[in-house]
């Protein structure tokens, strides 16, 4: 496949229900929140783990698709493993070069969204990639809804499992809808080598990556519409904020706060000469 030619530029909107879609450590893991307005907040990291983990499962075992940020491993380890695989001489002068490059071929998340790994003795580089998320922002203020929960079992043999209460708290969001903007630069894919069926696969990613990320905590969560311009070149035909400010979601109540999808109308206005509009579900 070529590799990624023209420019891109999306918005994503996704939803939570009754779940905690990116908890805050300095805040007691409670829901990221903008303190002035009390929209919520996801940040691009966050979003970044869903897709390398959404690419880990479907395409792990495929040349080229392996991912280099997982959880539990040693990021030097991994270099090392490139000089000993390449069989490259850390004393070249040209082996930063040589294993930046396949790193790059190896790792999708390295070729997609840039990595800096030159943490350890095996130097491999700095790359930067062209996808880039922002952070995510909430269509409107959320509601951080503390639920205390108990436990009926007993943790040791000697306790009474019938006096057991243990409390814990849960944080949720009742319902939220989230919007991310991303973008797609063409000249940062001709020196990480991402392609067209890069491009394909995120785009996948995006839209079932909470597919493959249940969990409790986090609730209902899913991909709602994912908006994608094209430009017809690599510099493009319309700066990005005039592209995100054409998509707009809509309340269609506001008696009551909202509570579903469909509580939303998601338009797109008419784009400019040079760019074409792809809605995505």
């Amino acid at each position: 496949m070529s590799v990624l030619e023209n420019r891109y530029d999306f918005v994503l909107y996704f939803e939570v229900e009754n779940g905690n879609p990116n908890g805050d450590p300095d805040a007691g893991n409670m829901p990221r929140i903008d303190p002035q307005t009390s929209y919520g907040i996801v940040t691009d990291v966050c979003l970044k783990r869903k897709v390398r983990n959404y690419i880990q499962a479907a395409y792990g075992g495929e040349l080229g698709y392996d991912i280099f940020v997982t959880e539990g491993a040693s990021l030097n380890a991994k270099l090392k493993q490139t000089y000993e695989d390449y069989n490259i001489d850390p004393k070249d002068r040209n082996a930063r070069d040589m294993a930046r490059e396949y790193m790059c071929r190896r790792y999708f998340d390295v070729r997609a969204f840039g990595a800096v790994m030159d943490t350890g003795d095996y130097k491999c580089g700095q790359v930067r990639g062209p996808a880039q998320f922002c952070f995510s922002r909430s269509a409107d203020p959320i509601l951080q809804q503390e639920i205390t929960i108990t436990r009926m079992a007993a943790t040791n043999e000697d306790e009474d499992p019938t006096k057991n209460r243990t409390m814990g708290r849960k944080y949720v969001v009742p319902y939220g809808l989230y919007r991310m903007e991303g973008f797609l630069t063409p000249a940062f894919a001709k020196r990480t080598g991402f392609d067209e069926t890069d491009l394909a696969r995120l785009w996948e990613a995006l839209l079932n990556m909470f597919e493959l990320d249940r969990s409790a905590a986090r609730g209902r969560m899913a991909a709602r519409r994912l908006v994608v311009f094209e430009h017809d070149c690599a510099l493009g035909n319309a700066p990005a904020y005039e592209l995100f400010g054409l998509v707009k979601a809509q309340r269609l109540n506001h008696e009551r706060p909202p509570r579903g999808f469909e509580d939303y109308s998601i338009t797109v206005g008419q784009v400019p000469e040079g760019v074409t509009a792809h809605v995505l579900r």
